[in-house]
């Protein structure tokens, strides 16, 4: 039973995975506090529906309704990150705190030119062929406490396109002029790419601070996975409280 006062937070995978990617941090969290993971659209139980950032965003703030805790903290990563960014703008009513981690970087410009390419290249490889790459690689870097239920949900290789040509030339550090709650960009130490913006975005923000998770790369809940959750933790604690 969470405290009547815990905040509640809501989990937004990043690209390829699901609501999965985050059943670490779903188990470590729900003694304290009121939260849930999504599936965004195309991914996870929501395969077969269409990609959009308004579906996106709709599925985030049909989740913090479903907690009955008033505005929530959202935990967005990489894609989720970036989607998590819409509904601040879209919804920010519903938002009591904004967690970035492995989004903090420009998706325009020359920057996005090479995930443009990459976006268009994943539909000649066979899905097949994808799961068995990303399989290997997540099974050999980490534990299977960590990363089974990922690995058992599959990946949503089909709707990288859409989603990736959706957000590219979409977000800078702009974008956090829509956020009306405080913010931590909580980025591995290693992801060199997607923290690359990371300093404009806290300078665009009254209220944001970076944390870095040392020697966590891009998948950061997943190479440390009790820093990445303590930090959420201790950012929840801290959040104002809701009038």
């Amino acid at each position: 039973m969470t405290p009547a006062d815990a905040v509640p937070i809501v989990l937004v995978h990043g690209t390829r995975f699901s609501a999965a990617q985050w059943s670490v941090q779903l188990a470590a969290l729900r003694d304290e506090f009121p939260v849930v993971a999504v599936d965004l659209p195309g991914h996870g139980k929501r395969w077969t529906q269409p990609w959009s950032l308004t579906r996106a965003t709709e599925i985030i703030a049909s989740a913090v309704d479903s907690l009955d805790r008033g505005p929530a903290l959202v935990v967005g990563h990489s894609l989720g990150g970036y989607a998590s960014l819409e509904f601040a703008r879209r919804r920010p009513e519903s938002l009591r705190g904004l967690v970035l981690s492995g989004a903090s970087a420009s998706t325009c410009g020359l920057w996005a030119v090479p995930y443009r390419w990459a976006a268009q290249l994943v539909p000649h490889l066979s899905a097949e062929r994808l799961t068995r790459w990303n399989d290997r690689l997540l099974r050999r870097l980490y534990p299977p406490d960590v990363v089974d239920a990922t690995v058992r949900s599959g990946y949503a290789f089909h709707t990288l396109p859409a989603a990736w040509g959706e957000v590219l030339g979409r977000f800078d550090s702009g974008a956090m002029r829509w956020v009306k709650a405080p913010v931590l960009i909580l980025n591995g130490e290693r992801d060199a790419v997607f923290r690359a913006g990371e300093a404009d975005f806290a300078r665009a923000h009254p209220c944001a601070r970076v944390e870095l998770i040392p020697r966590a790369g891009h998948l950061a809940n997943f190479d440390d996975p009790d820093a990445f959750t303590d930090a959420v933790r201790h950012f929840a604690r801290q959040l104002p409280a809701v009038d």
